[in-house]
């Protein structure tokens, strides 16, 4: 990788898996003596971050994630909470980003704030970040997302963001929201569908868009190699097809987060077999819920 302050190459290799075995917090049978801090950060590698909200702070406890470039880096999401007094994000961010440059020390170095869709417990942070210094904060809602990565009139291209040398490839995947955006990290190879696909009640508000997208997704897998499919929670137990009833603050009994590209197939199969007429229907790891 060369010295501190040389440049990282992010191209020098094709990606390859790294585990991700980690118990993640998950709630507590009391949220008044919960003792989680309020966000979880697992370093996956070097330069990538995968941060958890505490579940007494919010069920939903939305999982976030912080990718490191050269020239700067990019928070995906920003949770379900927007005072930084329950839900710290820019401070931890922060402590992040400056740790990670007394590491590699890069001058101007910037942060972009994008999100996977425009649901509350994926922007309720973005205020916390609207004063940062060297930050753009890109908005979630279709008439700001779209034109930003330019699906305007053409949303089936991928677009690209460029960190520096980590490129993201960005998809308009409309279906559990109209603004859906799925983000492909050609470093690590992982796949961050958002609400689009994760362990747990896949809420489909566009039944044709959301079959359109998985088998864009599958097509787009296809042709790349893909590490873990990520989203953006965890609602499933491990007994196959069980979730935990909404507005759960205690999941002890979690499945992985990481999914595979064999996942999305076992989707598609699934609405292949439903068919143009939306119905509800329980998978091991999913259950698909229109809307």
């Amino acid at each position: 990788m060369g010295s501190r302050n040389s440049p990282i190459d992010f191209a020098d290799a094709p990606p390859r898996p790294r585990p991700l075995d980690v118990r993640w917090i998950h709630g507590s049978p009391s949220a008044k003596h919960n003792t989680d801090p309020d966000i979880q950060v697992h370093a996956y590698d070097e330069h990538t971050f995968i941060l958890r909200q505490n579940m007494a702070i919010d069920y939903e406890a939305p999982f976030l994630f912080l990718l490191m470039g050269n020239t700067g880096a990019v928070l995906i999401d920003t949770g379900a909470t927007a005072s930084p007094q329950f839900l710290p994000l820019r401070r931890v961010v922060d402590e992040l980003v400056r740790s990670w440059l007394a590491r590699h020390p890069r001058a101007d170095y910037q942060l972009l704030v994008l999100h996977t869709h425009p649901h509350g417990d994926h922007v309720a942070g973005d205020g916390q970040f609207a004063d940062r210094p060297d930050t753009t904060v890109v908005g979630a809602e279709r008439t700001s997302a779209w034109p930003y990565f330019g699906f305007d009139g053409r949303p089936e291209s991928v677009a690209q963001v460029d960190l520096g040398g980590r490129v993201l490839e960005c998809l308009a995947t409309p279906g559990h929201h109209d603004a859906s955006v799925t983000f492909y990290d050609r470093w690590t190879g992982i796949l961050l569908t958002g609400d689009t696909v994760y362990p747990g009640r896949l809420y489909i508000e566009d039944w044709p868009a959301f079959r359109r997208t998985i088998d864009r997704l599958v097509d787009f897998c296809a042709e790349r190699t893909v590490t873990h499919v990520l989203g953006c929670h965890i609602e499933m137990t491990r007994r196959p097809g069980v979730d935990y009833p909404v507005r759960t603050v205690y999941q002890p009994d979690e499945p992985p987060l990481q999914l595979t590209t064999g996942h999305l197939h076992e989707i598609r199969a699934a609405l292949d077999e439903i068919g143009d007429q939306p119905a509800r229907r329980a998978l091991p790891l999913f259950v698909l819920c229109p809307t």
